[in-house]
């Protein structure tokens, strides 16, 4: 019996998630911390519902990417 291979393209595909997903774990808290020292500024509500939403997108995607990954790994079950 031939061990199962890693699938390549779908594991770059899990690798760029989490990727994108890094990123907006750096960007969101400084979003979100730049609100908090401007509540008194007419965009502080828009501007911590966006780094709430870009908080959000960053767990969804590692979550995504690291399911990628180990599909990429193990195969779907």
């Amino acid at each position: 019996m031939e061990p199962k291979r890693t699938d390549k393209q779908l594991l770059g595909k899990g690798i760029q998630r989490m990727a994108m997903a890094l990123l907006f774990m750096f960007i969101s808290p400084v979003i979100i911390h730049s609100a908090f020292k401007n509540q008194d500024h007419p965009w502080y509500i828009p501007i911590l519902i966006l780094g709430l939403l870009g908080a959000g997108f960053a767990i969804f995607m590692a979550f995504k990417g690291l399911r990628t990954i180990m599909e990429s790994l193990f195969g779907k079950k």
